[in-house]
């Protein structure tokens, strides 16, 4: 599968009580073509709301999917993939570096009551995570060293991995949508904070 012509990719930087998103359109060359910027709070529930505002702020009909850098942002702000897939009307996918044995442990340590049934109604209604690997010189994914995975929405697991292999640099972990997005987030958060 060949990386859509334009991605938006959304990623936050989290200050003491706000999360700074950027949100990214970025074409299937790599080149940046749009940004725009909200915020959410940390420990809250609004990561979904503020991926929207990225998204209706760039007011982009031509954006193919959208990727999010992570489900967890803002410390544990989770992302309702199936509300954003939804909204947007794009294919969603989030990706993720680490190898993790899922974060009800963490959700059950951090909160309760209602807080917590909330987060954890939301984290079970994800989609499970893929391993994205790399591609090697025919095309095929495959590396046990390369530790990506990918959550899918409105898209096929592979498609979806498929694609994030298409807009990764060689030498990068990140596609660039989301390691454009991640520099912008944090700038933004520093920008605001000074």
């Amino acid at each position: 599968m060949d990386p859509p012509s334009r991605t938006l990719g959304v990623a936050f930087s989290d200050g003491r009580d706000a999360s700074h998103a950027a949100g990214v359109v970025v074409r299937a060359d790599g080149t940046p073509d749009g940004f725009a910027f909200a915020r959410c709070t940390v420990g809250g529930t609004d990561a979904t709301d503020a991926v929207i505002d990225c998204w209706r702020a760039l007011d982009r009909e031509d954006v193919r999917h959208v990727a999010c850098a992570g489900v967890a942002p803002a410390w544990f702000n989770l992302l309702d993939l199936d509300r954003l897939r939804e909204t947007l009307g794009r294919p969603v996918y989030a990706v993720s570096y680490e190898a993790s044995p899922g974060l009800e442990p963490a959700l059950r340590d951090a909160f309760d009551g209602d807080a917590l049934a909330e987060r954890l109604a939301t984290y079970r209604s994800l989609p499970p995570r893929v391993r994205v690997g790399a591609a090697d010189s025919d095309g095929d994914a495959s590396a046990p060293d390369d530790p990506r995975f990918v959550r899918a929405v409105g898209i096929d697991p592979d498609d979806a991995a498929a694609a994030i292999r298409g807009l990764t640099r060689a030498g990068e972990r990140r596609c660039e949508p989301l390691r454009i997005a991640a520099l912008a987030a944090s700038a933004h958060r520093e920008a605001a904070t000074e």
